[in-house]
């Protein structure tokens, strides 16, 4: 297969060029499709010019949308962080004290004392109830 190690080196510069050809066209695809100034039909003839003529196209992308491509990433990036802090805000601070016996079943029917939602009755007769679950300790 390879007669001499010039061959195989050249073989080896031709895979290695080919793999960072194809990294580079799927980060354009990538860029293309994150791209919010484009319109579908703008994204369908820069998607067959890359397939039709794939170099030469990737080329043209580069040269006249290139400058863009770390600004959309960048904002691609940052709206990822804000959805996940937006996202462990919310599993964070969603009811912790539900789930620490009774003072979180006290703490429930206060809630539903205050919102006018069962009497002072109803909430005495809970805050019992909670209080005889807890064990004794001494």
């Amino acid at each position: 297969m390879f007669d001499d190690n010039g061959s195989f080196l050249l073989a080896t510069l031709e895979f290695f060029i080919f793999l960072a050809w194809f990294m580079c066209l799927f980060w354009i695809f990538g860029d293309l499709f994150r791209s919010k100034d484009l319109g579908g039909w703008g994204k369908t003839l820069w998607t067959l010019f890359l397939i039709f003529l794939p170099v030469i196209a990737m080329l043209v992308y580069l040269i006249a949308r290139g400058n863009g491509m770390t600004e959309r990433a960048m904002a691609h990036q940052v709206e990822l962080q804000q959805r996940q802090e937006a996202y462990i805000r919310q599993v964070s601070t969603a009811t912790p004290a539900r789930d620490s016996g009774a003072a979180g079943e006290i703490a429930a029917a206060k809630e539903l004392l205050d919102a006018g939602t069962i009497s002072a009755a109803e909430f005495e007769q809970l805050k019992s109830s909670a209080l005889r679950k807890t064990p004794a300790t001494a």
